[in-house]
């Protein structure tokens, strides 16, 4: 099958979260006939194999912005772009066993505060009120916020794609890229067609949002953005007896072991941090068992019920755990938004209007310069603390 046009004023790279959201707002906005180009399925990525958390508790203020941002639009989404995306804000509660980090979390809530995120402190028995079903033995504090929570990845990207579609965006699944040229041959050069199976489109604006998959789009130009994918699993259990309602996000801050409701039972999940990076790099055959001690500790209802499934994805990780945005000098008009180390997927309805503004040539409603790739050039790295 061939591509629905062979010429388009911006081509989208990546069908995820961030993908949809750039289209549909670029598409809103009149910027022009854009093309949205997913290698597989919308939502396949690391996307749909989210956890689905959505959340305002960050260190760094950029990221505090763009998720009070994002959030707003999360609110609203049945009425922009419309759909259901199951947001449930049951609130996420970080649990602390370290006074470093008790320290880091008041002062994270502090600035929190002063930007408008209605987040607090609690004791460790307002935390078990909170979430009965952790065991808060050796927690010295909490974190909670009431807004966070969790919602349906992949209702969220579809419901951006369509209605970038009913806009005039076209929509491509299943269609990779296979290489993007530019005037000359040359880095410094303009952008000038991107290839693919399908046939090529010609376009001056392309924008690399395909996630882990993003150094790749990016070396197609000789731009090197320093990304790399990190294997992540989840587990969801069957049905729990008597499960407390709700079940707030809940994540134990020190091994980053987390679980929140998912149907009757609970999705659940830590990461092994000594997982090596790489598409292909296999996971401990023991990873569940090392789990199952943090569970047996942390909340040990878990173990009265069965794993009934799970998944695993990927982390698109940077050094310093935050995202890359911007533009680069060479070849123009090269957009990405890429390398969230896992909290990509709330700060997407955000970021797609970063992504329009600047290809517009407009003022981001959040200024990202300090996410652009340059910084690791000059040594300036931009540390997130708050990553689960």
């Amino acid at each position: 099958m061939s591509l629905p046009v062979d010429r388009a004023d911006i081509v989208v790279i990546g069908g995820g979260v961030m993908g949809a959201s750039t289209a549909f707002h670029l598409a809103e906005a009149g910027a022009g006939s854009v093309v949205l180009l997913e290698a597989e399925q919308l939502a396949g990525g690391s996307t749909s194999k989210s956890a689905g958390g959505v959340r305002l508790q960050f260190s760094d203020e950029v990221n505090i912005r763009l998720a009070l941002r994002s959030l707003d639009a999360l609110e609203r989404f049945a009425e922009r772009p419309g759909g259901d995306i199951g947001l449930h804000q049951v609130g996420y509660l970080f649990l602390l066993d370290n006074a470093e980090d008790v320290a880091e979390f008041e002062r994270n809530v502090a600035l929190q505060n002063s930007l408008g995120v209605p987040s607090r402190m609690l004791t460790p028995a307002e935390a078990q009120a909170l979430s009965p079903l952790a065991d808060v033995d050796g927690v010295l504090a909490a974190s909670f916020c009431p807004r966070d929570g969790h919602c349906d990845p992949s209702a969220v990207v579809h419901g951006y794609a369509n209605g970038a579609r009913t806009l005039g965006a076209h929509v491509v699944s299943g269609c990779p890229v296979t290489g993007i040229d530019t005037s000359h041959g040359r880095s410094d050069g303009a952008i000038t067609s991107v290839h693919t199976p399908r046939g090529s489109i010609a376009t001056s604006i392309v924008i690399d949002v395909a996630g882990a998959w993003s150094p790749a789009i990016a070396a197609m130009v000789g731009i090197d953005l320093p990304v790399r994918p990190v294997r992540r699993p989840i587990w969801y259990t069957e049905a729990l007896p008597s499960r407390p309602d709700p079940v707030p996000m809940t994540i134990d801050f020190s091994t980053g072991f987390y679980f929140h409701a998912e149907g009757p039972g609970l999705l659940f999940g830590m990461a092994d941090p000594d997982q090596p990076a790489g598409f292909d790099a296999p996971m401990r055959d023991d990873w569940l068992e090392q789990v199952s001690e943090v569970v047996a500790r942390r909340a040990p209802r878990l173990l009265d019920v069965g794993i009934a499934g799970g998944w695993t994805g990927f982390y698109e990780t940077t050094p310093d755990h935050n995202a890359l945005m911007g533009e680069v000098a060479s070849p123009s008009r090269f957009l990405y938004a890429t390398g969230f180390s896992g909290h990509g997927f709330l700060l997407g309805p955000a970021v797609g209007e970063v992504m329009r503004d600047l290809v517009l040539g407009r003022t981001p409603p959040i200024d990202v310069a300090p996410f652009s790739v340059d910084r690791f050039v000059a040594g300036e790295l931009r540390h997130e603390q708050n990553v689960v």
